[in-house]
């Protein structure tokens, strides 16, 4: 991994849209993105593991991990770019290091958690597991959806984030999301 990372410096405020897999996190941040007419970065995880799915039959590996971030982080970074005043982020470095320790026996590569520390992001919205699993290539968790959301919850508590925690059908999820993004634009 590139020992410096940065997020480009940028006045537009970063929502993040978090929580366990099967959470209508995609859904919910293109949606966001209509709303407020600005930009919504993809998730480079799924884009690349689906791809080394697909060509390999392989699963993520510890190894994986710290490219998933740099091209996470790079494709924020040219996302804020044209963005408005706000950005919504279809995952982040936190989701990375969450999805680590759960799958990897607790261990985080420390230049994950580095970057944990110092990106910056305004809201996080944290999605709840009343919405049915489904099954892709990719999701491997659909008997540990509580302990995953609990876990993806501590975190933001140990650090001490800004976050809503959005349940409900999808259009009560948008609007939940919604509100607390209009909170976070009316302080600003």
């Amino acid at each position: 991994m590139e020992k410096d990372l940065k997020q480009v410096p940028s006045s537009c405020l970063r929502a993040v849209v978090y929580g366990p897999e099967s959470t209508g996190k995609t859904t919910l941040a293109q949606q966001l993105a209509a709303h407020y007419q600005t930009l919504c970065t993809g998730e480079y995880a799924r884009e690349f593991l689906q791809k080394k799915w697909d060509q390999k039959k392989e699963v993520c590996e510890l190894s994986d991990l710290p490219h998933i971030v740099a091209g996470q982080l790079q494709w924020e970074n040219q996302a804020v770019a044209d963005a408005n005043r706000l950005l919504i982020c279809d995952t982040n470095v936190l989701v990375t290091r969450v999805w680590s320790e759960t799958h990897f026996e607790g261990y985080c590569d420390p230049q994950i958690m580095a970057c944990c520390d110092q990106f910056h992001y305004d809201l996080y919205l944290l999605t709840g597991i009343d919405v049915p699993w489904e099954k892709d290539d990719l999701r491997d968790r659909p008997h540990d959806r509580e302990y995953m959301f609990d876990y993806f919850k501590n975190i933001l508590d140990q650090r001490q984030e800004n976050y809503s925690i959005i349940e409900g059908n999808e259009e009560e999820r948008l609007e939940k999301a919604v509100a607390a993004i209009d909170r976070l634009l009316k302080k600003t």
